[in-house]
């Protein structure tokens, strides 16, 4: 076992819970990598993996993993090793996954938009040993970033890279026929992976999930979603977060013998053609791609008959969106809420149109714990809207190696605040009115503002800064940075420029600014997040607030 892997880098269960846990069956003595095994004996010659022209059955799936996590061996890394996975929707990146799953080596699942500044602090933080990339997608050259890393941080050995590697160690030649020793077998309490959680503020927080229960969580949503060896699932949503890869996602989909094809486009022009000839029968949306589909749907004047499930998470699904969903695409809609903390909610196949239309889902397991609360942390009255928290056998009871983070994200009796309010049902279901957290959701991808905030102060013109969400039709929320100004205003692109130059991904750069001489102030003299949010709403849907004098849009 790895020095980190203990009780103060990555908080685990108290074993009365645990105990419980393994009694009521929820964790197993399994792992990842048994999953495949099992998968590879019962299910050898069926299709696996469809990535364009390539096609792979179970059996060679596995015998690739196999080869794979043989080769990482010989290159040195060991069980309890850190490293930064960061590949698209591709084959190798589910071959990487179980490799690692497989030798005990633990994948920090990195996005495909991010950049040198989310990618180095992951690095940094979890002293990685290597990071796994791709040479180009979408026009960027991550062997340039690589270089950058390896140039800044001693402790990263190796970068792999799948495709052209130049001075690098390519994935291809990793894969050995014979292993020249045993593969490590990690144990099922051990971490399998670390997600991310949404946002950064300079310390990443790293989502230690462990093999049994991350098992426990995917094979409750394939009982719960109906996957079966007849299920055809697409992964469409980049493969590194938690909703495409185990709720159920595509592991989900492989547990079962089903086929798992992949696409690197969200577009509908690339996953209708894909839905339609592969006869797709299961995937998941975020909802403003959910609202392309339809217009796309709608505009070629036919829906996806062939598609019997589509799942829509990581942001609210607003009721006007979700009812258009059936009547469009012609299939069903299962809402689901959830985080990669734990908690995952999903409203049933065959709830009525009043639970799916206007919920997000009741908890996956009956062992989930939920408490909607006041700020005293009292219980609200039933029918009334509270803050969130939860606990449960898989839903984490700390971030790796944050002890002062983890104090205040969790109550004393292990409960996670999850910075939503909600509304629970008398049937148990959750109907999300919002958050609490200083956490922007654009369309499903999370925005820590203090992160961005931060990087705006390092440029010479800007005083302070203040980045809000302000609703949007299409992503839910959209980023506004209201800016006091040193002196002259800079211009909006400059701005941006700024943001770039320091590495940050696209989808954390402000979508509006604002250049104001001052903040409304709270009752203490801090900044009233509350006040700019209303004077964004009031100048873009004429909520009643009172704007603020002297702002601008710019940009």
């Amino acid at each position: 076992m790895s020095t980190f892997d203990d009780l103060q880098d990555c908080p685990s269960w108290p074993e009365a819970f645990a105990e419980r846990y393994r009694q009521a069956g929820y964790w197993r003595d399994e792992t990842f990598g048994d999953l495949l095994r099992g998968a590879a004996r019962a299910f050898a010659e069926r299709e696996a993996l469809t990535d364009g022209e390539l096609h792979l059955s179970y059996r060679q799936l596995d015998q690739r993993v196999d080869q794979l996590a043989a080769g990482l061996q010989r290159l040195g890394l060991r069980a309890g090793d850190n490293v930064v996975l960061q590949l698209p929707n591709c084959a190798a990146f589910v071959e990487v996954c179980f490799a690692l799953y497989r030798l005990g080596v633990r994948p920090i699942f990195a996005l495909p938009a991010h950049r040198h500044l989310e990618i180095g602090r992951f690095c940094e933080f979890a002293q990685a040993r290597a990071y796994l990339c791709a040479d180009h997608d979408g026009g960027f050259d991550f062997r340039t970033l690589a270089r950058q890393l390896k140039a800044g941080q001693a402790h990263l050995q190796w970068v792999i890279v799948a495709g052209e590697a130049e001075e690098f160690t390519a994935l291809e030649d990793l894969y050995d026929e014979v292993a020249v020793q045993p593969l490590a077998v990690p144990r099922a309490d051990a971490v399998a992976c670390f997600q991310l959680s949404g946002g950064s503020t300079g310390i990443p927080k790293l989502i230690p999930r462990r093999h049994h229960e991350y098992l426990y969580n995917l094979r409750a949503s394939v009982e719960r979603c109906g996957l079966s060896s007849a299920s055809v699932y697409l992964a469409v949503l980049p493969m590194a977060h938690n909703f495409p890869m185990c709720c159920p996602g595509f592991i989900g989909a492989l547990s079962v013998g089903g086929r798992v094809v992949l696409s690197r486009s969200p577009s509908p022009e690339v996953c209708f053609e894909l839905i339609e000839r592969e006869a797709v029968t299961h995937t998941a949306l975020v909802p403003p791609l959910a609202l392309v589909w339809m217009e796309a749907a709608e505009a070629r004047g036919r829906g996806l008959p062939q598609l019997q499930l589509l799942q829509v998470g990581g942001a609210k699904l607003s009721y006007e969106a979700a009812r258009r969903i059936e009547p469009v695409l012609g299939c069903r809609l299962q809402q689901v809420f959830g985080m990669a903390e734990g908690l995952i909610c999903y409203t049933d196949p065959e709830d009525p149109p009043q639970r799916v239309l206007h919920t997000q889902g009741r908890p996956l397991s009956p062992a989930d714990e939920i408490l909607v609360v006041d700020e005293q942390d009292q219980p609200v009255a039933s029918g009334q809207v509270g803050q969130l928290l939860t606990r449960g056998p898989y839903t984490i009871r700390g971030y790796y190696r944050y002890p002062e983070h983890n104090a205040q994200a969790f109550t004393a009796d292990g409960f996670y605040r999850t910075g939503d309010r909600v509304l629970l049902t008398a049937d148990g279901y959750l109907m999300v009115e919002g958050r609490d957290k200083d956490l922007i959701n654009r369309g499903g991808e999370k925005i820590a503002a203090e992160e961005v905030e931060n990087l705006l102060l390092s440029h010479p013109a800007v005083a302070d800064i203040a980045l809000v969400a302000m609703p949007d039709a299409f992503l839910g929320e959209r980023t506004c940075a209201f800016v006091i100004p040193r002196g002259a205003a800079p211009r909006a692109p400059e701005l941006l420029r700024h943001l770039r130059a320091q590495g940050l991904a696209a989808f954390k750069l402000p979508d509006r600014f604002e250049f104001i001489p001052a903040f409304p102030q709270t009752g203490v003299g801090k900044v009233s997040r509350k006040h700019l949010r209303e004077a964004i709403q009031a100048q873009y849907f004429g909520a009643q607030a009172e704007p603020l004098e002297g702002s601008g849009a710019r940009g």
